[in-house]
């Protein structure tokens, strides 16, 4: 039975595929929190095994699409492994991307987000996961597509991350005031271990730009690698799209349970 209906995903999403994985939340504390932050309350999706605590913390940064089903299933599925899964809606003083009628209404949502606040964001999401069961000595961030760039900025932001995945995010782009850096930019300040997850047919990343990570990260014998699954398009691993492919998201999928365990958050 598909206990998430198509209605729980954003609406510029469009059709939803019927190939999407539901994770089910039995035995699972799953639900929507509220976290103080510098400038309000901000809703966050907080899954973790009941009644357990001094839980491994998984920090997720969500789609452009904001707090819809695929982030929050993808939640479930690290809280079924053990994790305490926690993704904040860092859009939430700008703008509701759920309810936005198609991708130029949510670019312009996004663009009115802060870096500076986003990192914030997550330094007041760990704060209270920590306070929630979550061990934060054991604390991981992992993200997709736009939050796959926040992931690669909050490894630079908190190098007390014992790990970061992100899949996707785009590494170079536009520069604003509210963007002022993009993962190129930053790539020799990380210190944290980094697995990067991207596609090989991505039009939105350049194979070039992918590899100017690396040659940054190289060059400060960061401890990261970049993972290439040819022929796969940018936003592979969601399920619930025409993107979707199979092999790639798992392989993908176990590098990165693997990727954790080898950094203990696990």
């Amino acid at each position: 039975m598909n206990r998430n209906p198509p209605s729980d995903y954003a609406k510029a999403v469009g059709a939803i595929s019927p190939q999407r994985i539901v994770t089910p939340d039995g035995g699972l504390e799953a639900n929507v929190v509220h976290i103080a932050t510098r400038t309000g309350e901000m809703p966050a999706y907080l899954a973790k095994p009941a009644g357990a605590s001094t839980l491994p913390i998984i920090l997720i940064a969500q789609e452009i699409f904001g707090l819809h089903e695929h982030i929050r299933d993808i939640a479930r599925r690290f809280a079924s492994l053990g994790y305490l899964a926690i993704a904040p809606d860092y859009f939430f003083r700008v703008g509701d991307p759920l309810s936005a009628p198609d991708i130029p209404a949510i670019r312009e949502i996004i663009l009115k987000a802060r870096d500076l606040d986003v990192m914030y964001d997550f330094d007041a999401t760990l704060t209270f996961a920590s306070a929630s069961g979550g061990d934060s000595s054991r604390t991981a961030m992992t993200g997709f597509c736009w939050g796959g760039r926040m992931t690669w900025l909050y490894a630079r932001h908190n190098p007390d991350l014992r790990a970061a995945i992100p899949w996707y995010g785009r590494l170079d782009g536009d520069k604003t005031g509210n963007q002022p850096f993009w993962p190129l930019d930053v790539a020799k300040e990380i210190k944290t271990p980094v697995l990067g997850l991207y596609g090989g047919a991505d039009p939105s990343i350049p194979l070039a730009q992918v590899e100017e990570m690396r040659a940054r990260l190289r060059d400060v014998d960061a401890p990261a690698e970049i993972i290439v699954y040819p022929g796969a398009p940018h936003a592979f691993f969601a399920d619930y799209r025409e993107s979707y492919r199979p092999e790639a998201a798992r392989d993908a999928w176990r590098r990165t349970l693997t990727f954790l365990r080898a950094q203990g958050v696990a």
